[in-house]
């Protein structure tokens, strides 16, 4: 892609941030009750009024733990597209995000079990531990299968594996607080509170800003291993925090909402095309942006379309992000073709 303009790159920047207020606002308006926007003020501002409660302990960190770890999904999906040199890497598809999932359930159940409870910290933790096993098989596969495409299918195939188990797991609980998994292993924003956002946000945001950090030595790998080389990039080291990185990413959001599907891949294709360019020093922010307002959206759309029914999120995020993978193939295919002749 050509490089942008500054006028591009700021108006860009400009119309994510407004799309995500917007989205924001919608959120704490919608619903059981509906609030008017002066209610939503009056309620944030002044934590006055009849409604105020509902916002400020249900709504708000609902949403901001949307944007938060809509964000973080579409980093570690950009990080996981520039480790592998794949469109179409990201934690769910290479099975990271159930395997993170499977480990949260796992150790949620175990300790449920016994009377125990898990706090936010213990399940980021279970969650990244849950990452890194399944990022460690694929890692081992990518030493044996060349192919990126096979790669790909094994890692569909691991998330497969951890998916079943997780939900026979979940499905053969008996203890009312397990049974409150289903609505987790389904992926859902709701229920996270304060303290989860407390814990939450700063992992985050000390991993995205290490993320953009790492600006200037993506963009020299994005040019390939051996320029990325010659102009002193460490690349064993390099590779080591592209992983870590993006396993901690995907962790919050498995340890929090559970399984969100097509973020990943499709939100930073689409922030590409909007600024035009891949220019990590852009496209890191760009996609926490995107990934926020996206998610924001999705939430927006699963707990209001069939109201008072809520649906998963997954599967508001593959509705919307399958088509983006889907014509992201078709035109990579298309581009070979015409190279070919």
């Amino acid at each position: 892609m050509e490089q942008p303009s500054r006028r591009r790159t700021a108006a860009a920047f400009a119309a994510l941030a407004l799309v995500l207020m917007l989205l924001l606002i919608c959120s704490l308006n919608a619903g059981s009750i509906s609030l008017s926007a002066g209610e939503v003020l009056r309620g944030l501002l002044h934590r006055s009024g009849e409604h105020a409660a509902i916002l400020w302990e249900l709504r708000l960190p609902r949403s901001l733990a949307g944007i938060l770890l809509g964000g973080a999904l579409s980093v570690a999906g950009f990080l996981l597209q520039t480790f592998f040199n794949n469109p179409i890497a990201s934690p769910f598809i290479l099975g990271i995000s159930s395997g993170a999932r499977l480990a949260v359930s796992l150790l949620m159940v175990g300790l449920l079990c016994r009377g125990f409870l898990i706090g936010s910290a213990g399940m980021i933790a279970a969650a990244f531990a849950g990452a890194m096993a399944a990022m460690g098989i694929v890692l081992l596969l990518s030493q044996k299968v060349r192919q990126m495409g096979l790669l790909i299918v094994c890692g569909v195939m691991i998330g497969d594996i951890c998916s079943a188990i997780t939900d026979f797991v979940v499905t053969f609980a008996d203890d009312a607080n397990i049974v409150n998994l289903h609505n987790w292993s389904r992926g859902s924003f709701s229920g996270i509170s304060w303290d989860n956002v407390r814990v939450l946000a700063p992992v985050v945001l000390t991993a995205l800003a290490l993320a953009f950090l790492l600006s200037k030595p993506i963009g020299a790998y994005q040019l390939g291993e051996g320029y990325a080389q010659s102009v002193g990039v460490p690349i064993r080291r390099f590779r080591l925090a592209l992983i870590l990185l993006s396993g901690l990413l995907s962790a919050c959001v498995a340890a929090f909402a559970g399984p969100v599907s097509f973020v990943g891949i499709a939100v930073p294709h689409l922030v590409k095309g909007l600024f035009g360019t891949a220019k990590p020093l852009v496209i890191i922010p760009g996609c926490f942006l995107g990934g926020g307002a996206f998610c924001l959206l999705c939430d927006l759309l699963a707990r209001t379309l069939f109201a008072p029914t809520e649906l998963g999120i997954s599967s508001v995020t593959a509705v919307l992000g399958a088509p983006v993978v889907i014509w992201i193939m078709v035109r990579r295919r298309l581009r070979t073709d015409e190279r070919g002749s």
